[in-house]
């Protein structure tokens, strides 16, 4: 599998994860702005510096949840 598969293969894993989030969201991106669960997915598709961003954080949080690392954040968040 090609490198541009693979990528392609996960902005469409991140775009299904944007489609499950309610279509009232709005997300704020620092001094990006506020963007609508279509503009996110919009910038996804596009590939620019904002789509990256969110593929970035999308997989960051993915990976988190496979290593259980996110588990045990809240795990122990939740014992103090």
């Amino acid at each position: 599998m090609s490198t541009a598969q693979v990528e392609q293969e996960i902005r469409a894993i991140v775009i299904a994860r944007l489609e499950s989030l309610p279509d009232n969201l709005k997300l704020s991106l620092g001094s990006e702005g506020e963007f609508s669960k279509q503009q996110l997915i919009a910038h996804v598709h596009e590939g620019d510096a904002i789509g990256k961003k969110i593929v970035e954080v999308q997989m960051h949080f993915l990976r988190s949840l496979k290593q259980g690392s996110l588990y045990e954040q809240v795990s122990t968040s939740h014992e103090t």
